[in-house]
């Protein structure tokens, strides 16, 4: 999520010609850095406890009702956290399910908040038309298919396409951002009987309280797998260099002084 902006600081010695000059590029917003992290950390915390809360009942369902007495729709091939669930094994995993039930509803509405945060100041500077949103010539196969042959060739990135988003990042980041985190928070809401019983369309939509469940599984299945491609392309394309960019909001790219 980047905010570009770069704003040249040149040394008296680069002034004289002696050395390299290096420009410090404001890359991400003070907004955009501290919702980036606050999200990583609660991600990571929903996704622990919602492993435990899995391995509670390790079975999904399709529909309002679902128990160990119904038909599932699939399994899981875990042994469960409660005796009472028929999970064909003989013996039962450490039962979480009590904390990681708070952690992860305690989470979720930080998540919440802080994505509403992220959503207006993305509104408000232009930081999605700018930065996310693809022009329409990168939005043709020659554009698209050149970008995935150079990531398959594990080709890096020059200084200057390195301060922007390609189009396959900016496609996946507006799937993240405008479809996968918000049906991840609506199908949780939808599971909780406290919220459902003032807006029940909250679940309607979905059917029932266990279609709504089986969703949120397979939305929380898709986003770990961009976030693990995510943390991959940062490694490829530099670690250091991403990780200084995102914590500090600059980067530095070094410029032959002529």
């Amino acid at each position: 999520m980047a905010d570009s902006v770069y704003a040249p600081r040149l040394s008296s010695a680069v002034s004289d010609g002696k050395m390299p000059a290096t420009t410090i590029a404001l890359r991400h917003s003070g907004v955009v850095r501290t919702t980036h992290w606050i999200t990583t950390v609660c991600f990571l915390a929903l996704l622990v406890t919602g492993i435990e809360i899995v391995i509670s009942h390790p079975r999904f369902y399709w529909g309002e009702e679902g128990n160990s007495l119904t038909a599932s729709l699939f399994d899981l091939p875990i042994p469960a956290s409660r005796g009472g669930v028929k999970t064909g094994y003989s013996y039962v995993l450490p039962d979480q399910n009590g904390w990681s039930r708070y952690l992860h509803f305690q989470s979720g509405w930080l998540l919440v908040f802080t994505g509403l945060l992220y959503a207006i100041h993305g509104l408000l500077t232009r930081h999605f038309r700018k930065n996310l949103i693809p022009a329409g010539a990168d939005l043709s196969w020659s554009a698209i298919s050149a970008v995935i042959r150079k990531h398959l060739r594990f080709e890096t990135s020059s200084a200057a396409a390195a301060s922007s988003y390609n189009v396959l990042q900016r496609l996946s980041y507006l799937a993240v951002i405008f479809v996968l985190v918000p049906l991840m928070i609506w199908t949780g809401l939808a599971m909780s009987p406290a919220f459902t019983a003032g807006f029940p369309f909250i679940v309607d939509v979905f059917g029932g309280f266990q279609s709504a469940r089986t969703i949120h599984f397979f939305v929380t299945l898709l986003l770990v797998l961009f976030v693990l491609a995510h943390v991959a392309m940062v490694c490829i394309s530099g670690f250091r260099l991403r990780m200084r960019s995102m914590i500090t909001g600059r980067d530095s790219l070094n410029k032959e002084h002529s």
